[in-house]
């Protein structure tokens, strides 16, 4: 059954405007239903929850939201913008959540964060994604397979924003453990290898801070105001999700830090490396720019050059060619140039 139901769920991914839909039975557990069967949906008992999350960009999206959900034109709007800053607010009992997540799509970067937008009340809870997104689908297995999911619209909005939060971490931690492995392996890489990657995750740590930044400022105004049906047990977990998401945005900074450190470092072995090639360039230079001379003199081609008529003469400019070398080399070390 289960995997008949997850066949389903995947064809509605693909299909239709209903990503998955269930009913939350109010002990851990849920019940998939159908795009018919939500229309006009009541619960069975106080306990059950009702769950869609949405397609915004398939066909009539923004009519069924329209006409379904009891919020303003204005929230409507939000919730179907691709305007995806996140933040928080209330409207009446319903709460708007637009919240974003790490990218684990393939070939898709995790910087590159999706946009999840929340409609919640007591009674029903509505996602939307704009691209597939992961955290729905493990809170939904875990309802599935555990029996341990979410209880109520409240656990449900939490666990969604926990999830999102705990795979923020997962991303971080990975880009912690590849900084140490640069710094690992700087000492015996050549610095233009690693620069570029240096560089990218920099602009990584900006991206993440560029939307965890203002998710704290939502998740906060969530624990400052949260709705009537949100538990004492909700709301502590927000306090520690956001616990959890500042030590994340300290960690970013740490991260971008270590970066700008490794930066700088292998800039400057670079620049070090190129003054010594270029020093190395110079002596050479000051070498031969004497016996280029006096070779050059020797060279010209005009009466009176003396040993044209020796058959000595060439030894001996070798000779003194060499002496002054050998001058050369003991002023230099003299000069503590060599």
């Amino acid at each position: 059954m289960k995997a008949d139901s997850r066949t389903s769920a995947e064809a509605a991914d693909k299909h239709s405007l209903l990503v998955f839909g269930c009913v939350l039975d109010g002990t851990g557990g849920c019940r998939l239903v159908a795009w018919d069967d939500v229309q006009d949906w009541q619960p069975a008992h106080p306990e059950e929850v009702l769950w869609l999350h949405l397609d915004r960009t398939a066909e009539g999206a923004a009519e069924w939201i329209h006409r379904a959900l009891p919020a303003s034109e204005a929230t409507i709007d939000v919730l179907i913008s691709n305007e995806t800053r996140p933040r928080v607010f209330r409207e009446e009992d319903g709460l708007v959540c637009i919240l974003r997540g790490v990218n684990f799509n393939p070939g898709d970067e995790p910087e590159d964060m999706i946009a999840m937008q929340v409609w919640a009340e007591k009674s029903r809870v509505v996602t939307l994604r704009r691209r597939r997104l992961q955290t729905p689908r493990d809170v939904l297995a875990r309802l599935q397979e555990t029996g341990n999911g979410p209880k109520t619209a409240g656990d449900l909005v939490i666990s969604l924003t926990k999830e999102l939060v705990d795979k923020i971490n997962s991303a971080i931690v990975d880009m912690n453990e590849r900084i140490d492995e640069l710094e690992a392996d700087a000492a015996d890489a050549r610095p233009d290898d690693l620069l570029d990657e240096i560089g990218g995750i920099r602009r990584t740590c900006l991206a993440f801070k560029r939307y965890l930044s203002p998710q704290y400022d939502a998740l906060a105004q969530l624990q400052r105001d949260p709705p009537d049906w949100m538990s004492h047990g909700n709301r502590n977990t927000i306090r520690e999700t956001l616990d959890r998401l500042s030590r994340y945005l300290e960690d970013l900074d740490v991260s971008k830090e270590s970066a700008l450190v490794l930066q700088d470092d292998l800039n400057n072995r670079a620049a070090t490396q190129m003054n010594r090639t270029m020093f190395v360039f110079s002596i050479i230079a000051a070498i031969f720019l004497p016996l280029g001379f006096v070779t050059g003199l020797l060279g010209i081609n005009v009466g009176g050059m003396p040993g044209v008529d020796s058959g000595a003469a060439f030894w001996i400019t070798v000779v003194i060619l060499a002496v002054i070398v050998g001058i050369e080399f003991m002023l230099f070390r003299l000069m503590k140039w060599l």
